[in-house]
């Protein structure tokens, strides 16, 4: 149970991040279709990743067992009647039971109406679409390869820019996304953002369709009256691309924004850190494992020998060392290198081994600090013997002990340098817009502002729609010369953007070049880091806990550079 609790909470939070990566970067930017599978992509991440973990095994000395009396365990004791008490983990998952079937119910019933306004209709077949010319007073819409509209509401015109822009839905298979938007819902219907991820996939289809029918119609002024004349039909069917949708002025607006420039693209790539994050705080499972101790293998000295070198091993020692090697298990040992502080004790040793099998490993150990004892375990199992590298903690790869680092590996004969501290690289700052003062925009007076005529009732009522149509005609007239001369205004306010915008693509095209000697020192630190430390080390540990929090830095220098792209452009809209 509580593990589904926390399975929803973190799909939940990645849906949340996806939205909020979408409405504060991309909602104004022109790349619908990558918007499209920025907000998809989004969906299935929160799916899949909470199921995705790492996997980091921590070593512990073992435990030692202690004897114990059971017989304490047979004590009568005295059965106290449990008082009633509310399981809320059984409210909650009922509450969310009951939600997500009054969903599936409505889900079904906007099937069942879908149907029945498909059911026993004409099809026109024409190339990869169905055309569904219907009776009803609803709103054009697409389902899949179905087009439907009512022929009889629309002029031939309006109905040819109604009828391109569902096949772009059509064509693109705009439905799926319905649906899967739809799925979510059912899901997460808790949460609030959902329903708002929700609109934003169906507003930015709409962003698509209308920016791909606008190409092929030559008259786009006619298209955007068409958008306003369908707002007075607002009966809609569920789960389907319909024509009619909300924030007209929202979808015109966008219809004639220019084209957002390439090096925007950078936003998609925003969400990378708090997911690199997201991994690191909630995605990282812990495992301890008890070590395994030479000693305890030295119990058997039939099959296992234990041959170790402490910092107060003498020369003498030494060279003993490898003859037993060379005469018990006829291993060649080269041991050079050797250095000592002013107390006779190792600091720095070479040991060359020559294995039986012909197969060369080397041990290096290289530091300021005397060295942690470690040595060679020799394994004889059925006629074969293995041999491994330990230390006093039994591990048997690259690690640091102390200052010292230890290296085990095959034909190693590079010479380690001095261990120094690696410091994580830096993140560049993001550079910032210029901003400043704008020109002030001619204001329109709005005490001569026409007013739009009322359409009719009745759109069957072919006088009344002839009359409502010249004036709509008048009105447009009395608009174009109501709207103040912008040419200038624009004219002065481009020039100024043009030299801003000139001076921030040379601190981008610098910040870029940071960047990526950003990436290549961090891939390089990330190497030394495993290279000197180890996976399983507590050094290794607390370095990746100072390269998360340079990584929450980085996130929070991106969110202030956010802010500051919003502050000018929110400064651009007002003046």
């Amino acid at each position: 149970m509580e593990a589904l609790f926390i399975y929803i909470a973190k799909s939940s939070g990645l849906v949340i991040l996806f939205y909020c990566a979408y409405y504060f970067l991309l909602r104004k930017e022109t790349f619908f279709n990558s918007n499209r599978w920025f907000l998809l992509t989004g969906l299935v991440t929160s799916l899949i990743l909470p199921f995705l973990f790492y996997t980091k095994i921590v070593w512990i000395d073992p435990v030692p067992v202690s004897s114990a009396n059971y017989s304490q365990s047979f004590i009568s004791q005295t059965i106290q009647q449990e008082s009633f008490e509310i399981n809320w983990n059984y409210v909650i998952i009922s509450t969310y039971c009951i939600g997500f079937f009054i969903l599936i119910m409505k889900f079904a019933a906007d099937f069942y109406s879908l149907n029945s306004v498909l059911k026993g209709k004409k099809i026109q077949q024409q190339a990869d679409f169905k055309f569904i010319d219907v009776s009803e007073n609803i709103a054009p819409f697409s389902y899949f390869d179905y087009i439907v509209y009512n022929s009889s509401m629309y002029t031939s015109a309006e109905l040819e820019n109604i009828i391109e822009h569902e096949k772009v839905h059509s064509d693109q298979n705009h439905t799926i996304d319905v649906l899967i938007s739809r799925v979510f819902c059912l899901l997460f219907w808790f949460n609030p953002i959902i329903w708002l991820y929700k609109k934003a996939i169906l507003q930015n289809l709409e962003f698509i369709a209308d920016n791909e029918a606008s190409k092929k119609i030559s008259d786009k002024k006619a298209y955007q009256y068409t958008l306003l004349k369908i707002t007075t039909y607002e009966s809609c069917v569920a789960i389907t691309n319909h024509f009619y949708q909300s924030l007209i002025k929202k979808r015109i607006v966008m219809l004639n924004k220019n084209q957002s420039k390439k090096r925007n693209y950078w936003k998609y790539y925003a969400i990378l850190p708090a997911l690199v994050a997201f991994v690191f705080l909630f995605q990282i499972k812990t495992i301890a494992q008890e070590k395994k101790e030479a000693q305890q293998i030295s119990k058997n000295p039939t099959s296992v020998d234990v041959y170790k070198i402490k910092k107060s091993t003498t020369d003498q020692e030494l060279k003993e060392f490898t003859e037993k090697l060379k005469q018990n298990h006829n291993v060649d040992v080269v041991i050079s290198d050797i250095k000592r502080n002013t107390k006779n004790e190792l600091t720095a040793i070479k040991v060359e081994i020559q294995k039986g099998t012909g197969e060369d490993q080397t041990i290096q150990i290289e530091g300021d600090k005397p060295i942690k004892s470690c040595g060679i375990v020799i394994t004889t199992e059925n006629g074969s013997k293995k041999i491994n590298v330990v230390t006093d903690g039994g591990m048997d790869k690259p690690i640091v002990v102390g200052d010292n680092l230890i290296i085990n590996g095959k034909s190693n004969s590079t010479k380690i340098n001095t261990i120094s501290t690696i410091t994580p690289p830096v993140p560049p700052t993001p550079p910032t817009f210029p901003t400043g003062p704008m020109p002030q925009a001619p204001a329109p007076d709005m005490s001569k502002m026409p007013k739009p005529p009322v359409p009719p009732s009745n759109p069957k009522d072919k006088a009344a729609m002839s009359k409502f149509e010249k004036e709509m005609a008048e009105f447009e007239k009395k608009m174009e010369s109501f709207e103040p001369d912008m040419s200038a205004y624009e004219k002065q306010v481009e020039e100024i953007m043009s030299k801003r915008e000139a001076l921030f693509e040379k601190e981008m095209e610098k910040y870029e070049v940071a960047m990526d000697k950003f990436n290549a020192d961090m891939e390089k630190y990330t190497e030394e880091i495993e290279i000197k430390y180890g996976k399983d080390s507590k050094e290794y540990e607390v370095n990746m806990k100072q390269f998360e929090k340079d990584m929450k830095q980085f996130e929070k220098n991106m969110k202030l550079h956010e802010k500051e792209m919003k502050e000018m452009e929110k400064e651009s809209q007002k003046s």
